[in-house]
């Protein structure tokens, strides 16, 4: 672990590991316009669009740790490859979703499409730690991440192009969804076979074989920085995914004479405050402690929830695109933070880090569910401000949470 990225071969496989950020990032962005549209060509409401996201980051759950072992016996390269032509699958089965306009159908898709992904985020995630010095992890991986912004980016444009007319109350039928997903899965396709052409670094964690390494790797349960990371994350990714679920709904709530449409633009927007707040904060990284950059942005994405749900014409909006901004550096941090003194167990810890995605799968049901109920979608957003709490706390107590053999390591690294 931590062989520095000194080689060609090195640099090479960071970018091309790079490239995966990016089409889980694309798949992201449309996946919160699809929403929106399920709710006007399939008739259901805010709460059953949610069962969207329960498909997508429940996948997430059941994949993560079968995903590690993989990780663990064969290499990051198979469980990549694996991921990939399960990402290809889910989206070619769109195509009879679309045919047959069955939402549970469409589900079934969204569940095996992120299978892939669960498998490319236990494979991509460690393995950009890995490829370079441990001291420079957090940057690196952030780095990464960045790329994950620009596909969340574009996919909010490309969605609201194809799902949405100019004209609010008339909308695309799910033809638009099939071809769309269709070329995604022909490039995702295309990909897989780059990948399995090229030789990359088999980085495999080593034993550390002294006293102080062997309990250090005993058990990582003993580690409670990375237990509360898990903790930390899911909450955090929860706040995320719910409030990219309902970001539509909010907006044509909150601006008058909006359509459905603009408000997948204005996603886009959000999601390109998100990507810029990801290259400011891979700056900020090399300045601060990653654990006070967690602190400082889980504070503003709080005041900015509670803000929302004012439900203030223009300014709950303002808001809501501003917290994305605030929101962009913390999986990937809190991610590194977690599993930074695991050792031999980096890949077991990262497929849990992984599980930690399914907080997405339960917050937009329940903010569909309390906006349902309220009549009022900005309501459901003090939601979002409770787990951003949660994320904040684990910024303040860090490095109270760091086991003794975690204290020293960081110290003398």
């Amino acid at each position: 672990m931590g062989s520095p990225m000194t080689t060609p071969q090195f640099k090479n496989a960071l970018i091309l590991i790079t490239s995966l950020f990016f089409m889980w990032g694309l798949s992201y962005g449309l996946v919160d316009v699809l929403n929106k549209h399920f709710q006007e060509v399939l008739h259901i409401n805010k709460a059953q669009s949610g069962y969207i996201q329960i498909a997508y980051f429940g996948a997430y759950f059941c994949i993560a740790i079968p995903a590690g072992l993989i990780n663990t016996k064969f290499g990051y390269k198979t469980g990549i490859i694996l991921g990939l032509c399960l990402y290809a699958l889910g989206a070619f089965l769109t195509i009879p979703s679309a045919q047959l306009h069955s939402f549970p159908l469409f589900l079934f898709a969204f569940f095996i499409l992120a299978l892939g992904l669960g498998n490319l985020e236990t494979s991509a995630n460690p393995y950009a730690i890995a490829l370079g010095p441990k001291e420079s992890a957090s940057t690196r991986i952030n780095l990464s991440q960045c790329f994950n912004g620009v596909g969340a980016f574009i996919g909010p444009i490309v969605g609201g192009y194809m799902f949405f007319s100019p004209t609010e109350g008339s909308v695309t039928d799910l033809n638009s969804v099939k071809i769309t997903y269709i070329i995604i899965g022909l490039a995702v396709l295309c990909l897989a076979f780059g990948i399995w052409k090229t030789a990359l670094p088999d980085i495999r964690e080593k034993n550390d074989t002294s006293p102080l390494g062997q309990q250090e790797q005993a058990s990582m349960w003993a580690h409670k920085e990375f237990i509360f990371g898990v903790v930390a994350n899911f909450f955090y990714i929860a706040a995320q995914v719910g409030l990219g679920a309902l970001f539509i709904n909010l907006t044509v709530e909150c601006l008058p004479n909006t359509t459905s449409q603009y408000g997948a633009y204005l996603l886009s927007v959000a999601m390109l405050f998100f990507l810029v707040g990801r290259f400011v904060g891979t700056f900020l990284l090399t300045k601060f402690a990653p654990e006070k950059m967690v602190t400082i942005y889980g504070i503003c994405a709080t005041i900015l929830c509670l803000i929302i749900t004012k439900a203030i014409p223009y300014y709950s909006v303002y808001a809501l695109i501003a917290s994305f901004f605030f929101m962009s550096i913390m999986f990937p941090t809190i991610f590194e933070l977690g599993v930074r003194h695991l050792g031999s167990k980096t890949k077991i810890g990262s497929s849990c880090m992984v599980m930690s995605i399914s907080g997405g799968a339960v917050m937009p049901f329940c903010m569909g569910y309390v906006a349902d109920k309220t009549n009022d979608t900005a309501t459901s957003f003090i939601l979002p401000a409770i787990c951003f709490v949660i994320v904040t706390l684990y910024g303040i107590f860090y490095k109270k949470l760091l086991s003794p053999t975690s204290k020293l390591t960081a110290n003398e690294g």
